[in-house]
């Protein structure tokens, strides 16, 4: 019984009927489980095994037929039955070699009980015997050199698939390859024979699987004569022959189609189809293109095939037109069915082919045009049909299709039963689903005859009045569109004639999950990160969780990277790469629902490398030309916008890349125009808005041929660098432009407007020196190239010139305008240009102070130079010093050097003078202020007195207050009458006839302004037996006295003989001694009984001692004396420094005095004061100016501003550098910070 369930339950509604208490009496119809394939081949040494099992229930009986007739395995000799249970299976063994030769025939088996009988499929017993070659004479094959050949093969036929190898006498395979090849059917083609094809042991070899035996031919003997004269001829096909042949392949299996050509020389195949293109994923090519496999064939391969075989001289083809066919296949299976009394049975048996099968249908095995004509059933459209079936009606049917490629089979039985109703689905199933989805609520019953299925509500009505409740035939409810009131229990009610049974399916309907804010799609640059954000909603009773997929796998945090990071519905991509572009997909999901957004990252960036470059028209190299192409890079999402192409060469310059070119980025290829005698090694580099990206593997190296230049030198030059010689110059030659291994240069040179001969001298270097030329006279100049292979073009012609000499004569001065105190106008008539003897570059403008107009100084200044174009006649100079005398010197030069000079002196006016130094504000009582100043550092004139203005800040209405101070030499000036609530702003200006000058400003006010004194950053310490109290007087804070009072704590008496001492408050600190050691002082500041301020200190020490009486270290006299000694030391100290001083400055100036350029030695420090009246000393004392804005002493004037494009150089005296001199270090001359000598561009200092 247990076997007929297993057979039986699967067919029903639902797969687990096991849990039914079926009736012990149910039977089951024999079904066939294992059979013989279709076809079995038997070999002599084999015995026969033809098997056929089933199953059913009463047990199974068998028979067998052969060739349709009844065939009884048991009465046959040598036959021996299995006696399994539900084996009908035989096996006959045999007694010699051919005994199965007598049981050749097609086998069917029918198992059968009580429900029916079943058929096993046709059985087709094949028997083979020993392969053996027949005997044949084989006559050697004598061919000429150059001929075609075929070695035929013609193996014995066999029912299996035999495998073919042409071999030698040594067991060494024929080598196959275009010229000789095997063809499907086993003859060896020689499209064209050679003398090394002459052997006389070409043996074929037939390797049979099924007998695992390998037999040989005849060796044949191939003989090639030898010819002087191979004749070439156009190919001819050898397989096969004819023009057109045709072919039925079958659905689903391989197609193979063959063609083999002779001819010399050795023809190609190519496979055309001209009703469309190849498979190109199910074509291969084999045996040197000469076979062409089309696998798993269908329909659509039906149409027409070509081979095509070339040579140089002609072609030959052959069409094959290949008919697609198949054997039968099922379109729809007939299955075996349980059915109750009074349904109806339907088996249909739908089957295609090509051509179309013939269907016929068989009842326990018998055609049914065999039966009786009253039975019940029909044949519609290839369905076998029962109207109201009854148990009598139980029976095993068989559909057979067969067309001439094929047959198939199916047994199908039909099962009449009857069973009470029962539902299979557990009762009180509770069912959770969210709105707006679907609910399926199961219940799947099961009986004879099928019981019908209703569901009700809880009033028992049924739920379909509904629209979105729908049912299914295996008895399912479904709700579409689900909504919160759909909430509640349903039942279902299963129903048949013998029986009714109903169970109650509970529906919770849960809030759907919705994603409130999605990822969006983005674009990043390689190498940044990305974020992607995703919120959502859930049903608060369901667990919920937020996850992400990439490119549909689910993505991860890794624990020892930091790529991604996902935390609370965010989503972080570090180090972004090529390979992170992609869609990301968050999903929001319950064990009910899931719902997920998509967002798509682009990652840009620079392109990626050309994967692969291609050189062809290599015939262009001779002209000096060749073809590149490429395959397109990679563009990283941004369209290359163009491809770079470069090249180096390995031989001149390696590991340097030059650009040839760039071509648009839709473009792969370009013909490149190349130079003569360049070793080419070429590189391509895509480009998009985010740059260059890798650079290609370098190419293959072209060499191009050598020619005769095609450029000449340019920037021509011919100058003198002495009075009698010419020096000519020229840009040289790249060396890609040599366009040979190697280059000269012809220079030719003559006297201009001569038309004489023309000089020449052949060289390498890049210049040539022309001696013993006259100075200053013009030249005609040619440069040409010349290499090995000839000549460059006729160049052009230069003019130079030979050496210069000095200028031989000065500028002549106009005169000198005075534009103000600190600015004049130089002008002067231009030089005659003979006596300039060379190119006049300019004129060199030197001027220095000589000393203000009261008194003249004696020791060296610094000069400053200007340099003026040749075709402009004067000068601005600028940042003069007012009230000052000045010397003035005009020189013109050219490239060789200065001229003479022009000299002249001039005086500047007066001005007005600099600002006051060192304004300052005391405090004198709550009303008035004392002022103190110094003199201004520039005078700049006669000082004629001050200026004092000031103003009160906090009231707007109160206009300035200003009056004169006409005493040059007053210092300080007492200001009354001020309000002690206003802060004032001051401001000091001297004067000199030319009017005021810059003012001092200072802002301040009177102690009152605050209520009480600022003590500022007030602080105090102690040692042993002492205190220090320090503070910062604030600036304007007037100066007062009050007392300092320390008093010990703890102990009124120790304080008593320590007294308030005065203090006043501009001398910012008080020291208190005779204080106790380890002892707490509260500190009182007061004014007028009035505490200022109040702090503690504590003294060091390990207690309180007894002061001793004071030694004679503290006495008065003994103080003084000490001081006394002090003093004469630092006399005597500073005596000494003196006359040390003034030795040494007599030696500077004995030393000044003997040189021959004092004059060029710059000054440490560019003042002037050192042997100036009392006017200048202050200019330059050591008092620092309270703004910062003192200039340095020098002119602010640079030749650079007036030299134009001169390039010239002067020392500091005006001395010209010469051009050909080349440059020096600059030497550190006369003391400390010595800038040595100026240039044009950098001098060395300016005049004030």
């Amino acid at each position: 019984m247990a076997v007929a369930l297993r057979y039986l339950w699967p067919l029903l509604l639902c797969s687990p009927c096991l849990l039914i208490q079926i009736p012990e009496e149910l039977m089951e119809p024999p079904v066939i489980t294992e059979q013989s394939p279709r076809r079995v081949v038997v070999f002599p040494t084999d015995d026969i095994s033809l098997k056929c099992e089933a199953s059913g229930t009463p047990e199974v009986q068998f028979r067998w037929t052969r060739d349709g007739v009844l065939f009884k395995p048991k009465e046959e000799l040598g036959v021996t039955v299995n006696q399994a249970p539900h084996s009908g299976s035989f096996t006959i063994t045999g007694n010699n070699s051919n005994f199965a030769q007598s049981f050749q025939g097609a086998y069917r088996c029918f198992a059968s009980n009580r429900l029916g009988t079943a058929m096993s499929h046709e059985i087709q017993l094949m028997a083979e015997g020993t392969p053996k070659w027949p005997k044949e004479t084989v006559r050697p094959v004598e061919v000429e050199e150059g001929e075609s050949v075929v070695l035929p093969c013609h193996p014995p036929p066999s029912a299996e698939p035999l495998r073919i190898y042409w071999m030698n006498s040594k067991i060494l395979h024929i080598k196959q390859d275009e010229r000789v090849t095997m063809g499907q059917n086993g003859n060896l083609y020689f499209a064209n024979v050679l003398t090394s094809d002459n052997h006389s042991d070409y043996i074929c070899h037939a390797h049979f699987p099924g007998t695992r035996t390998i037999i040989q031919k005849e060796p044949i003997d191939l003989r090639v004569k030898a010819t002087n004269s191979m004749m070439d001829r156009k190919p001819r096909l050898l397989f096969p022959t004819n023009s057109s042949s045709h072919l039925v392949a079958l659905q689903g299996q391989p197609l193979v189609l063959e063609c083999i050509a002779e001819g010399f020389p050795t023809p190609t195949i190519k496979w055309l189809r001209p009703s469309g293109p190849m498979p190109a994923d199910r074509v291969t090519y084999q045996n040197h293109n000469k076979t062409l496999q089309l696998l798993n064939v269908g329909e659509e391969d039906d149409g027409e095939y070509r081979c095509l075989a070339e040579n140089s001289l002609g072609s030959d083809r052959h069409a094959y037109y290949v008919t697609v066919e198949a054997a039968p296949y099922w379109l729809h299976k007939p299955q075996s069915h349980l059915y109750g009394p009074g349904e109806t049975a339907r088996l249909d048996c739908q089957v295609q082919g090509r051509p179309q099968p013939e269907v016929t249908w068989r009842i326990n095995g018998i055609p049914v045009e065999e039966l009786a004509k009253d039975q019940k059933y029909r044949i519609h459209h290839g369905a076998l049909i029962l109207s109201n079936v009854q148990p009598s009606d139980t029976m095993v049917t068989q559909c057979e299709a067969r067309n001439r490629h094929g047959l198939l089979l199916a047994n199908a039985y039909i099962y009449v039963v009857e069973l009470p109703a029962k539902i299979l689905t557990p009762d009180n199933e509770t069912y959770m689903a969210v709105q707006g989805s679907t609910a399926y609520l199961l219940c799947k019953a099961f009986g004879a005859p099928v019981p019908s299925v209703q569901w009700l509500d809880r009033e028992g009505k049924t739920v379909l009045q509904d629209e979105r409740f729908f049912p299914y035939t295996n008895g399912t409810l479904g709700i579409r569109d689900l909504q919160a009131n759909d909430t509640g229990h349903y039942f279902c009610q299963a129903a048949n004639d013998q029986n009714n049974v109903t169970i109650v399916a509970n529906l919770q309907v849960k809030d759907a999950t919705q994603i409130t804010q999605g990822p969006r799609s983005a674009i990043e640059k390689k190498g940044s990160r990305v974020t992607f954000t995703c919120q959502a909603s859930f049903d608060p009773s369901l667990q919920h969780t937020i996850t992400w997929r990439g490119d549909g796998r689910d993505l991860q945090e890794l624990g020892d990277s930091d790529k991604y990071f996902i935390e609370d519905g965010r989503l972080v991509i570090h180090s972004l790469d090529y390979s992170d572009q992609g869609n990301y997909t968050c999903v929001a999901s319950t064990k009910l629902d899931a719902v997920e957004s998509r967002a798509e990252l682009l990652v840009v960036g620079s392109p990626g490398p050309v994967p692969q470059l291609e050189l062809s028209d290599r015939h262009l190299l001779k002209q000096s030309q060749v073809h590149l192409s490429w395959s397109p890079a990679d563009d990283h999402n941004a369209p290359i916008e163009k491809y770079d192409i470069e090249f180096e060469d390995k031989e001149m310059e390696p590991e340097k890349w030059h650009s040839l070119g760039k071509v648009p980025g839709n473009q792969t290829s370009t013909t490149l125009k190349l130079s003569p005698y360049v070793h080419y090694t070429f590189r391509v580099t895509a480009i998009n808005k985010y740059g260059p990206g890798e650079p290609s593997p370098a190419s293959e190296t072209v060499v191009t041929p050598e020619a005769a230049p095609e450029k000449n030198p340019v920037d021509v030059k011919g100058e003198g660098n002495e009075t009698n010689n010419m020096v000519i110059t020229w840009t040289p030659l790249r060396w890609m432009e040599w366009n040979a291994p190697q280059v000269q240069y012809r220079v030719q040179w003559r006297p201009q407007k001569t038309q004489g001969a023309w000089q020449e001298q052949i060289v390498s270097d890049p210049f040539l020196v022309v001696s013993n030329t006259p100075t200053f006279v013009p030249y005609e100049i040619k440069v040409q190239a010349v290499n090995s292979q000839g000549k460059g073009p006729e160049p052009q012609i230069a003019v130079g010139y030979s050496g210069e000499d000095y200028p031989q004569a000065s500028p002549e001065l106009e005169g000198i305008k005075i534009l103000n105190s600190s600015t004049v106008l130089v002008r002067w008539w231009p030089v005659d240009p003979a006596q300039v003897k060379g190119h006049l570059r300019g004129y060199n403008v030197t001027y220095w102070w000589e000393g203000s107009q009261r008194k003249h100084s004696k020791r060296h200044v610094h000069k400053g130079h200007v340099v003026v174009p040749a075709n402009s006649t004067s000068t601005i100079l600028g940042g003069l010093r007012p009230y000052s005398s000045y010397h003035l010197e005009v020189q013109a030069f050219n490239g060789r050097g200065l001229g003479p000079a022009s000299e002249m002196t001039f005086s500047t006016p007066e001005g007005v003078p600099g600002h006051p130094e060192a304004l300052h504000l005391e405090c004198q009582s709550d009303t008035s202020l004392l002022l103190h100043w110094q003199p201004p550092l520039s005078h700049n004139g006669v000082l004629t007195g001050y200026v004092l203005s000031y103003q009160p800040l906090d009231d707007g209405g109160k206009e300035q207050l200003s009056f004169d101070l006409p005493d040059p030499e007053l210092r300080t000036h007492n200001l009354t009458n001020l309000s002690p609530h206003l802060r004032y702003r001051f401001q000091l200006q001297a004067t000199t006839k030319e009017g005021p000058g810059e003012a001092i400003v200072r802002e301040g006010g009177t102690m009152a302004l605050s209520g009480t004194p600022d003590f500022g950053n007030i602080s105090a310490m102690a040692g042993e037996n002492y205190s220090v109290v320090s503070w910062v007087p604030k600036e304007g804070q007037c100066n007062f006295g009050f007392q300092i009072w320390f008093k010990a704590l703890g102990d009124e008496k120790l304080g008593a003989h320590l007294p308030p001492q005065y203090v006043s408050y501009n001398q910012s600190s008080y020291t208190q001694w005779d204080l106790q050691p380890d002892t707490d002082y509260e500190i009182h500041l007061l004014k007028e009984r009035v505490l200022l301020h109040q702090m503690a200190v504590k003294t060091n020490g390990t207690g309180r001692v007894r002061l001793p009486p004071a030694g004679f270290a503290t006495e008065g006299w003994f103080i003084g004396f000490v001081s006394a000694i002090i003093v004469l030391l630092l006399i005597f100290l500073i005596l000494c420094f003196i006359k040390r001083s003034k030795g040494g400055k007599y030696s500077v100036k004995d030393k000044e005095d003997t040189q021959v350029d004092s004059e060029a030695r710059p000054m440490k420090d560019e003042t002037f004061g050192e042997y100036s009246d009392n006017e200048e000393k202050a200019f330059g004392s050591s008092q620092p100016s309270l703004n910062g804005d003192i200039k340095p002493l020098g002119s602010d004037d640079s030749l650079a501003d007036y030299g134009g494009s001169v390039d010239v150089q002067f020392n500091e005296d005006g001395s010209f550098i010469g051009q050909y001199s080349g440059k020096k270090e600059k030497d550190a001359a006369g003391g400390n910070g010595s800038s040595g000598a100026a240039s044009p561009t950098n001098p060395a200092g300016t005049l004030e």
